[in-house]
């Protein structure tokens, strides 16, 4: 039951340079209060990967977890875009 309480987010892996940690961007838009402008909204999570297999580029699905270090709050869960080789 608390399994469906935890938050979710979708972002973009933009660091894999840790071991089994990587850090997702994720973007919001809001529309701010006093001026109706729509406001891009970026927060930065680090989150697990315990195989390695994340990569810059990469479209993610985390999820809120137990806190596993410092600053490490978050865990991959799917790779929901692999980023195209050039």
């Amino acid at each position: 039951m608390a399994y469906k309480l935890r938050k979710e987010y979708i972002g973009r892996v933009i660091s894999d340079k840790m071991d089994k940690t990587v850090t997702v961007i994720v973007e919001s838009l809001y529309r701010h209060p006093k001026y109706g402008k729509v406001v891009k909204k970026r927060t930065k999570f680090m989150a697990h990967d315990e195989d390695n297999k994340c990569h810059v580029g990469d479209k993610v699905k985390i999820i809120e977890t137990m806190p596993l270090s410092k600053k490490k709050r978050w865990k991959i869960i799917d790779i929901l875009e692999r980023k195209q080789a050039e």
